[in-house]
């Protein structure tokens, strides 16, 4: 698998856009970043390295980011778009607390195969897919 970094330069290229210390500045926190992240949070943790950086050149990054397949937006059901690591992140479902809010990444391998030989029971060509699952988490659990 190419390089994160060099997939966005050749993004870029290809595009006609131009490559700037600011949008590589962005990317390189993005992909520190562990957990689903707003674009408010990434704009915070962006000026606290560079305070020049604004937040519609964080959020249109961010879009550059997605179209690249980068990223991806993430939607929980709460109003608010979070962006994940979509390239080299691995294939992952979630858990999502509707008492706190936390999110949790799963992977299971039987829900995998059942999906895929529900697409070919259908005649389906599964491409991608996406699984939220609410509930609440153990913590919330325990004390309701």
């Amino acid at each position: 698998m190419k390089a994160v970094k060099v997939v966005f330069a050749e993004y870029m290229s290809k595009n006609n856009l131009r490559s700037t210390s600011q949008r590589d500045l962005i990317l390189d926190v993005f992909l520190m970043v562990k957990k689903h992240v707003t674009t408010e949070e990434l704009y915070n943790l962006v000026r606290s390295r560079d305070a020049s950086i604004g937040w519609a050149t964080v959020h249109r990054t961010l879009k550059l980011l997605c179209e690249a397949g980068i990223a991806r937006e993430v939607d929980f059901g709460d109003g608010v778009l979070r962006f994940e690591h979509q390239l080299g992140g691995g294939h992952h479902d979630h858990f999502i607390c509707n008492n706190c809010g936390g999110v949790s990444e799963v992977v299971d391998q039987e829900i995998e195969r059942l999906q895929e030989k529900l697409a070919k029971r259908h005649g389906f060509v599964l491409v991608s897919h996406r699984m939220d699952m609410f509930g609440l988490c153990k913590k919330c659990k325990k004390r309701g």
